[in-house]
């Protein structure tokens, strides 16, 4: 059965993509630790990073770094945030957020409820920032 961010990926479900390429996509969370929240996640379902190939797990640090450089820039942040987690949804993904201090990686302050408009903000902010 293909995993939610598979279905994401296919066009199943909807997406807000800020990267595309032919190993890996970057779309942003609906429910961000903080604005700008974007996970990185291969096209290949692969549950854990420890057991992706490493040209691949490479690959998807890369483009985390790209990101994570575009939502410094988008939000001014001093730093980017880089976590695998791994818990909530069985294919690897790369959370890349914009920080400005330790308390932003506490993923129990997610907003679950970010609007639409508040998340199509950070859409384009990130977009920009990458052009």
């Amino acid at each position: 059965m293909p995993t939610l961010f598979t279905k994401i990926i296919n066009g199943d479900l909807p997406g807000r993509f800020v990267w595309t390429d032919d190993r890996a996509v970057a779309f942003l969370t609906i429910a961000p630790v903080t604005p700008g929240h974007t996970l990185v996640v291969p096209r290949e379902e692969v549950d854990d990073w420890t057991t992706i190939a490493p040209d691949l797990m490479s690959h998807l640090t890369t483009v985390s770094s790209k990101i994570g450089a575009a939502v410094r820039r988008a939000f001014d942040a001093p730093r980017a945030g880089l976590v695998v987690a791994g818990f909530e949804v069985p294919h690897c993904h790369l959370h890349v957020f914009p920080a400005w201090g330790l308390d932003d990686f506490d993923f129990r302050r997610a907003n679950s409820n970010a609007s639409a408009a508040e998340l199509d903000e950070a859409h384009e902010r990130i977009l920009a920032a990458l052009s």
